[in-house]
């Protein structure tokens, strides 16, 4: 299935397994950058592992050094693929604007409407084109 309607927001090409969030996140105090791991105790997915798939998130939320966080774990290979949400994040775009500047690596961003939002997190797997398309198994 092909999800038409997201709006690229950072753009770029990514592949990878889905995982979606059932709650928003703070990069900052709730991702390791070292780890690419969920740190944030209170997170229903604490624990999981971030590194190489394509987050999907209804919206994030936190802290303006969340920019900083998501450059980092670019920068050490532990960031996500790509990023999914519904709202914009202007924080996590300048992190991943601010990553492909510095380091050569891309994490799109994409925003996908509420009723494709479902389709998406429940996929397995997802690829992300340049013109924002996702294509979900």
């Amino acid at each position: 299935m092909t999800v038409a309607a997201a709006q690229v927001v950072v753009a770029g090409e990514a592949r990878g397994p889905v995982l979606s969030l059932d709650e928003p996140l703070s990069f900052w105090g709730g991702l390791s950058a070292e780890s690419g791991l969920v740190t944030d105790e209170h997170h229903p997915q604490t624990g999981a592992c971030l590194t190489g798939v394509v987050l999907v998130m209804r919206a994030a939320r936190g802290s303006s050094s969340a920019s900083s966080v998501l450059a980092e774990a670019v920068r050490l290979g532990t960031a996500p693929a790509a990023i999914v949400m519904i709202h914009p994040d202007e924080i996590l775009a300048t992190g991943a604007i601010v990553a492909d500047e510095l380091y050569g690596r891309t994490v799109p961003i994409v925003l996908v409407s509420e009723s494709d939002y479902p389709a998406v997190a429940a996929a397995t797997h997802a690829v992300i084109a340049a013109d924002g398309s996702i294509t979900v198994s």
